[in-house]
């Protein structure tokens, strides 16, 4: 089958992809992989036949605010590239797997005559059981029925999108659409590409869905002597090791913050690992023995399982491997579905409730001693890291690539198991 392969976004949204990729080719499938010029060298060093997108957004994004409001105006301005881009691959190609930021998608597959798999990092699908992950103030709880909140996105939703859209399905002589966030969950197999141990589903979603798990890729290219260096630093002495990172996201508190957070480590004799990212977090500080600064890329797979807690930004894959690790996690959200998580990571008991990226250094300190002092912080993690390691993500979503149920809505956790 030929396939084409559609993500932009962070590294969390488009590492899954590149390994999903890998996996098709391996099992004979021909793979064109659409991705941000960010991620070239990625996509050269793994092997996968790929295009880059024209309008290089992402670069933009890392040099800009990445606030909820700039996020929306940055999906709004990709949709023309997506029309222009995607028609003639996705002619070549028998299906077409896209993350629903790519909001032409639905409409270009629609356009192509081909079937198409919108691929979720959360529970991004209206309904009537959990909220939208991307409205940050929500308890689990809220008090305004999920349905109505989901009405309220969709209606942000259309105002920044819907005119867009429109335009170019009239070109096509394609009918209107009426409410985006109705269409493209309705003209699409939903996968959800997250834990439903780690995640919420909601069994009455009125559309097609599946979910199968993170899609871990563990196969990126990674400096084994800096490797060797981090882990002889974490295996010098028994005292407990923290890693901190915001990943790709940036804060006008970033820097501050991961002062405090150096100061109570040092101060208290622990060791902390600070991924520095995209905005090079923590580079500024005084590099002692009990700090490391990692400045370059190492899988979260090769370092989580030696550290005793992880502190970070509550992106989706983030979350997923601090899990699977079987480590305690605190989050500080900053934007998007990182409230979400860092939601579930209390609900679940893996660690205190979320921060501020600007709490004080008082109340850091106490959160951190709970992080890793509580006791059932580390029973509820270890007992989840063996359901997620169990998963298998991206076989799941391989196997239901090749066999997915037709026809009605509806849908199901995808090679559960059973641990």
């Amino acid at each position: 089958m030929n396939i084409l392969l559609v993500t932009r976004g962070s590294q969390g949204d488009v590492y899954p992809y590149l390994g999903l990729g890998t996996a098709l080719m391996k099992q004979g499938h021909t793979i064109t992989l659409s991705l941000p010029r960010l991620f070239e060298r990625h996509a050269q060093d793994a092997g996968i036949p790929y295009v880059l997108q024209a309008f290089d957004d992402i670069a933009g994004m890392v040099e800009g605010k990445p606030d909820t409001k700039a996020l929306l105006e940055w999906t709004n301005r990709v949709i023309q590239s997506q029309f222009e881009e995607l028609p003639p691959l996705l002619d070549k190609h028998d299906l077409l797997i896209a993350a629903n930021t790519e909001f032409a998608a639905p409409s270009v597959a629609e356009w192509c005559g081909k079937p198409i798999f919108r691929t979720a990092y959360g529970p991004f699908i209206p309904g009537k059981k959990i909220p939208p992950p991307v409205m940050p103030w929500l308890k689990p709880k809220p008090w305004i029925p999920p349905a109505l909140l989901w009405k309220a996105l969709n209606a942000g939703l259309n105002l920044m999108c819907r005119k867009t859209l429109n335009t170019h399905r009239a070109a096509r002589n394609m009918p209107l659409i009426a409410d985006q966030g109705e269409h493209a969950p309705a003209n699409a197999v939903n996968y959800l590409m997250y834990s439903s141990f780690l995640g919420e589903i909601d069994p009455q979603w009125k559309y097609r869905w599946a979910i199968g798990g993170y899609c871990f890729n563990d196969n990126l290219p990674y400096n084994q002597g800096l490797l060797d260096e981090l882990l002889a630093f974490i295996k010098k002495d028994d005292k407990p090791t923290i890693f901190f990172t915001l990943g790709s996201c940036n804060a006008a508190q970033r820097d501050k913050f991961a002062q405090k957070l150096f100061a109570i480590c040092r101060e208290r004799g622990y060791k902390l690992v600070v991924g520095c990212g995209w905005w090079k977090v923590g580079s500024h500080l005084h590099k002692e023995g009990n700090l490391f600064l990692l400045d370059q890329v190492i899988p979260h797979c090769r370092v989580f399982p030696f550290c005793d807690a992880i502190i970070h930004h509550g992106g989706s894959g983030t979350t997923h491997s601090a899990a699977r690790a079987g480590k305690p996690q605190m989050v500080a959200p900053l934007l998007i579905d990182q409230h979400y998580w860092g939601q579930r990571v209390t609900g679940l008991g893996l660690g205190p409730s979320s921060i501020r990226i600007t709490i004080s250094k008082g109340a850091l300190e106490g959160k951190i001693r709970d992080l890793l002092d509580n006791p059932a912080y580390k029973t509820n993690a270890s007992t989840l890291g063996e359901k997620i390691r169990a998963e298998r993500g991206i076989e799941n979503f391989l196997e239901y690539i090749a066999a997915p149920p037709g026809g009605t809505p509806g849908g199901k956790p995808v090679g559960r198991s059973p641990v």
